[in-house]
């Protein structure tokens, strides 16, 4: 929503409920706090369901991030749109997502985020072959490798769970066949892009040097949980506290 995305759609599978629930409104609640005159938490009970039009689609198979993203076809319709993957935590404050998202409107292709991690790292992640431009703030995709060793590693840049796409994408993913994992694998889709031509070919990456949490990662999950607590207004300063007396 802070990057002026006013529509959402939510791609889910099964048991996850508690995302519609969580978004949805809270009568029975909303009206118990209205009569005991708790505004404050009238309005953050009142805030999610409040932030614009949210929509679900189920994937029904865990098919892969490709066919997950092709689900959202009819309700993306030929307009570029954005892909967040859940477990990939950035902050509101950070700009990523904004950048993206001018990134596309001034290259007329599709944007990846990325990353640098330690050169050990990198079979954890895809990875991208790059060129830099002369003048700009983000750089093109030559190609993407999904996990490589560290020795097949073209660099130290992952690619993390934002996108910005071209519509031209679904086109592509519906011709992609399972690839790694027996999964329709969006990097696979996007590989094709780079190599291609016309409308909505090209792939280009923002480098994000801000705050990320994977929280599909139990310590990384937990790290977001403290950082991200400890700087609320309304407890950060007495949860900081507290920890300083617990590590003594």
């Amino acid at each position: 929503m802070k990057a002026g995305l006013s529509d959402v759609l939510m791609i889910t599978g099964r048991n996850k409920r508690a995302l519609e629930d969580h978004f949805d409104r809270a009568p029975d609640l909303e009206r118990s706090l209205e009569l005991k005159g708790d505004e404050t938490r009238l309005d953050a009970v009142q805030h999610a369901s409040g932030l614009g039009p949210i929509h679900y689609v189920r994937q029904g198979a865990p098919k892969g991030l490709g066919h997950a993203v092709l689900c959202a076809k009819q309700h993306v319709g030929n307009e570029p749109f954005a892909v967040l993957l859940g477990d990939d935590l950035i902050d509101e404050s950070e700009e990523l997502l904004s950048t993206m998202i001018d990134v596309q409107a001034k290259t007329g292709g599709s944007v990846i985020a990325l990353i640098e991690v330690e050169p050990s790292q990198i079979s954890a992640y895809g990875c991208a072959d790059i060129t830099t431009i002369a003048g700009e703030d983000y750089v093109q995709v030559n190609s993407l490798v999904e996990k490589p060793s560290v020795e097949e590693a073209p660099s130290n840049l992952a690619v993390i769970g934002r996108y910005v796409l071209h519509p031209a994408v679904f086109d592509v993913l519906e011709e992609t066949g399972p690839g790694r994992g027996g999964e329709i694998q969006l990097t696979d889709a996007l590989q094709t892009l780079a190599k291609g031509e016309g409308d909505g070919a090209g792939i280009y990456g923002v480098i994000f040097r801000g705050r990320r949490y994977d929280t599909g990662d139990k310590l990384s999950y937990l790290k977001a949980v403290i950082t991200l607590a400890s700087e609320r207004a309304e407890f950060g300063e007495d949860l900081k506290t507290w920890m300083k007396e617990f590590l003594g």
